[in-house]
Order: structure tokens, then sequence, then C-alpha cells
């Protein structure tokens, strides 16, 4: 059994292919086939649908996936503590967040937690992608990931393997740039006509507030009429474009608290079109560093 093995079989997972996991692994295609034989005949069975034009995963494929997931956090994990013992900084504290969060709640939070008990550690944080970031935690290369949830949208972190505390909440309201021919009224008001859609700034696929926009509008949310005009997995990028007169876009109320203050943005919809969201902070339920178990008891955090 070779620990690429497995790194192979998720490439495959998250680039929905052999031929562009490849590509990422950096190998030729022959041998990067091989390697997934290879992992096959170990496992003692087949882990992908060949037969289909999309690779997909067998039942044992997704009976072995969280095995694979688990099995590459907890060595990653453990070499990252190893190697923190026999350095000075065993103590720092690794976080994960989304872009937004990492800008809009991230430093006062912290220094929340700061005024309750001096920290002595160090702080390292990554800010990226919800997919992004779901990787660097099931790599175990962050010890916490801080971003929006919401339990209509899809999350990687089994709950089985990870827990979550809840630290505070936000709306995503939809808005776009005032009228200027009705000061005050959006530009493009909600929900739009069948004939003349509205141009809509959407999150990209990689984008946590993306799942929720669509797992909750395509759900509970009244019917709009929409055409993406512009995609982007960064909300301030999508924030900006609204500032242009670009179009619609559902961004967390706490980000356009101001650029409503200012008149520089206004709701595109009323209340009917708002997603209440949550602010989670994500562990893994196996036993971390002794700075980190630290940290966590510090949140009297409560389990979800």
């Amino acid at each position: 059994m070779d620990l690429s093995w497995l790194e192979d079989f998720l490439a495959i997972v998250d680039c929905g292919g052999f031929s562009r996991a490849a590509e990422k692994r950096n190998i030729s295609q022959p041998a990067f086939s091989r390697r997934v034989r290879a992992l096959e005949d170990w496992v003692g069975a087949a882990l992908f649908d060949r037969s289909t034009h999309n690779v997909v995963l067998t039942a044992a494929g997704e009976r072995f996936r969280p095995v694979a997931e688990e099995t590459l956090r907890r060595l990653y994990l453990g070499r990252e503590e190893a190697m923190e013992a026999s350095r000075a900084s065993a103590g720092t504290l690794r976080f994960a967040a989304t872009n937004a969060l990492s800008l809009t709640f991230f430093p006062a939070w912290l220094r929340g937690v700061e005024q309750r008990a001096a920290l002595s550690e160090g702080v390292r944080l990554v800010a990226d992608t919800m997919a992004a970031c779901e990787r660097i935690m099931l790599q175990g290369q962050a010890q916490f990931l801080l971003c929006h949830h919401h339990p209509a949208a899809q999350t990687l972190l089994d709950a089985h393997q990870f827990r979550s505390t809840h630290l505070g909440d936000d709306m995503l309201v939809p808005v776009c740039a005032p009228d200027p021919a009705r000061p005050g009224q959006p530009r493009y008001p909600l929900p739009g006509e069948a004939a003349r859609p509205l141009p809509h700034l959407a999150y990209s696929a990689e984008s946590g507030m993306g799942r929720i926009v669509e797992a909750v509008r395509g759900v509970d949310g009244p019917p709009a009429f929409l055409h993406a005009s512009f995609t982007s997995h960064v909300a301030t990028v999508l924030v900006a474009m609204a500032r242009e007169g670009r179009g619609v876009a559902w961004s967390p109320l706490s980000l356009v608290a101001d650029d409503f203050a200012a008149g520089r943005l206004v709701r595109a919809g009323d209340a009917a079109w708002d997603i209440p969201i949550e602010i989670r902070l994500f562990r893994a339920r196996a036993r971390q560093s002794a700075a980190a178990e630290r940290f966590w008891a510090l949140l009297d955090p409560v389990d979800g």
C-alpha cells in the first residue's frame, strides 16, 4: 500500500476524471492509471465505474472514500504534530477561513477571545474558498475552519469526523445599485421578468455561500428570473460589481451594511429573499495538539 495511491484516488474524486487528476498530480496518465489499478487490486474491488462518460464511484468506492479521507487527514495531522514537537512553533494555532469571514469576522472575534484569556500561542490563518478550506481540513493542514453554514447546503466535513460550534449569525441579502431615476429604489428589482431576466452576479461552485444560495433558493426561495452575467468565488468582488451597477448579488449583510448606510447599494428585494446563515467554527473530532485543545476549551463550544 502506497500513500500516494490514496491521494490519487481522492484527486479523481475532486477533479471528476482521470485526465484532470493525472495533470493535477503531475504524472502521465498511463502511470496514473496503473497506480489506480494497484489501489483497486489492494482494496479488492473496483472503485470507479468506467462504463459511463463521467467517472463515478462504485458502491465500494463510496464506502472507501471517507476511509481514505480520514486516513490521509490523520496521517497529515500526525506528521504535522510530529514536526511541531521538534520545533518552537508547536503551539501555533492553525486556522482556515473563507475569504469574506477572514476580513469581516475573524480579527474582531479573535480579539474577543483574547480578552477572555491571553493566548500564548501564535496564530496562522489561511483564507481561501470553502472548497479549498475543506481540503485543507481533510488533509490535516489546519486545526479549525471558520465558515458560513446553512443546514440545506452540503459540506465535505462529515459529521462523524468533524464537529462545530456556533459563533454568530448573518444574513445573505440581495443587493444592487440604486436606480438613478428613482433614488433609493433598486436598479434591478426582484423577481425580474421572464422576458427580461435580471443580471445575476453569481458565486462560483467553489464558494460556500454559492452552495448556500443554490441550495436554499432551489427549495424555499420565491421564483426569480435571473441570468448569470458575472461569476466569482469572492463575495467582496461581487459586491464591488454590484456597486458598479452590473447586477444583483446575494451578500452577507455584515459586508454591505456601510454601503446601505451610504446609499451605494440598496436591497433588490424584501425580506422574503433573505437567507439566514450561521457562522461556525469546525474542528476534527479526534484529539488535536494541546494548544488547539486549550483554545477550543476557551470557546465553551456547543456541538453541532
